[in-house]
């Protein structure tokens, strides 16, 4: 982990920072990981390519406001009876 001087972030070692907003990087386990500059978890995936795609997109959707519209709950948590 490289720690950023300015925000104290760890940054993943060998991680490309993507359009000078978000962070991409390899895991051990073979899967890719991002990570905002200021070191709010976004996506995993199998390819690269496919979490950045999909990082653009959050943050695009959380910046138009539109999250919401492509966003779902099904089923619930609700636990019944006594515990």
């Amino acid at each position: 982990m490289i720690q950023t001087a300015t925000d104290r972030i760890e940054v993943p070692e060998g991680a490309n920072l993507i359009d000078d907003v978000f962070y991409v990087w390899k895991t051990r386990y073979g899967l890719y990981s991002s990570m905002t500059k200021q070191g709010r978890q976004m996506m995993t995936g199998a390819t690269e390519d496919g979490v950045t795609v999909l990082t653009r997109w959050h943050l695009k959707c959380e910046q138009d406001g539109t999250l919401e519209q492509y966003t779902r709950v099904v089923g619930d948590s609700f636990v019944g009876g006594k515990l």
